[in-house]
């Protein structure tokens, strides 16, 4: 599903049973589906929300979020994001120009830019993917399944295959086969005094 493909009315247009709190700010053309709940602090442009969202004091732009979501609080989904359903995007997160694949989950203090991130991926707290080299914006895919541990670089662009578990603290700079475990890190030392 691409934003693409979606026709935003004129006017905001607000399912049944939906609930939307003091403070939230909707602005350009909104669609947002039945028993969302959108609670106060969030901040809505040119969204479209699927059917039993919850969206807490979130930043969403210009981009397309699917059914059975929690957002927040505190992400940013930046312009070109789409997220399929039951997406998890935790606190202090921010998602740009990415597509998320169904049940996968950025729980907290991650960016994830330029990307491409299958089913059932578990991204942990503190991931970054690195997009931007100086010159240009690359982007990266992440297979279904795959596990990234806390603070893992993603540096762009490389192909995550499905089934990959990339270790805590390492960061991924060539492509991975199916399955592979990924570990990057250097060995610590502890040196007297």
């Amino acid at each position: 599903m691409k934003k693409s493909e979606y026709q935003f009315d004129k006017i905001h247009t607000i399912g049944k049973n939906t609930k939307i709190d003091k403070s939230v700010v909707l602005s350009g053309k909104c669609i947002i589906g039945d028993n969302c709940t959108i609670l106060a602090g969030s901040v809505l442009t040119d969204a479209r929300i699927g059917n039993n969202c919850h969206i807490e004091n979130s930043t969403v732009e210009e981009s397309v979020i699917g059914e059975h979501c929690h957002i927040g609080p505190y992400s940013h989904l930046r312009p070109n994001c789409v997220l399929a359903d039951r997406v998890k995007v935790g606190s202090f997160a921010e998602i740009k120009n990415s597509n998320v694949g169904e049940g996968s989950k950025i729980p907290h203090l991650s960016y994830v830019g330029d990307a491409d991130v299958g089913k059932n991926v578990n991204i942990g707290c503190g991931v970054v993917f690195a997009n931007y080299n100086g010159q240009i914006k690359q982007r990266s895919t992440i297979g279904d399944n795959v596990f990234i541990g806390c603070n893992v670089n993603i540096v762009a662009p490389v192909n995550i295959a499905n089934g990959t578990y990339i270790c805590a603290g390492t960061t991924v700079t060539k492509d991975t086969e199916e399955g592979d475990f990924v570990i990057g890190r250097v060995r610590q030392e502890n040196k007297k005094r």
